[in-house]
């Protein structure tokens, strides 16, 4: 734990996904009162995710899956290990483990280093763009 560098990285090695998603909830809720009112009358994940997150967050949050999904895909699709991708980019395994499973956001460095030996990149297109595909 000594080469942690910042308290996401010290909570993550403590605590499960779980238990920092229940953390932040409860943070959240501790932080909007009112909107806990709203909650007890919820009855999705959509409603409920709408009354805690902003739009922006929530359109973030879809980028980042969709995001880390077409990695995996392209992947998968080739048929590397995160082992074998590990020895083409040079990115750790548990690195990729981790992003994979999004408990991290990875620098686009990162990103780079393993959508290369994929054969992809990443693009900036207009969000329109982005949903028709």
């Amino acid at each position: 734990m000594e080469n942690l560098t910042s308290w996401n990285e010290l909570r993550q090695e403590l605590f499960t996904p779980q238990e920092i998603a229940k953390s932040n909830l409860r943070v959240a809720l501790m932080n909007n009162d009112r909107k806990v009112k709203k909650m007890e009358k919820l009855t999705s994940w959509d409603e409920f995710e709408k009354t805690i997150f902003t739009p922006e967050e929530i359109a973030e949050s879809d980028l980042r899956v969709a995001l880390i999904g077409e990695l995996i895909k392209a992947r998968d699709e080739q048929g590397i290990s995160q082992k074998e991708l590990e020895k083409l980019s040079g990115v750790k395994q548990p690195s990729i483990a981790r992003l994979e499973k999004l408990h991290t956001d990875p620098r686009l460095h990162t990103l780079i280093k393993l959508l290369v030996p994929l054969g992809k990149t990443l693009a900036i297109v207009p969000l329109e763009t982005a949903k028709q595909n």
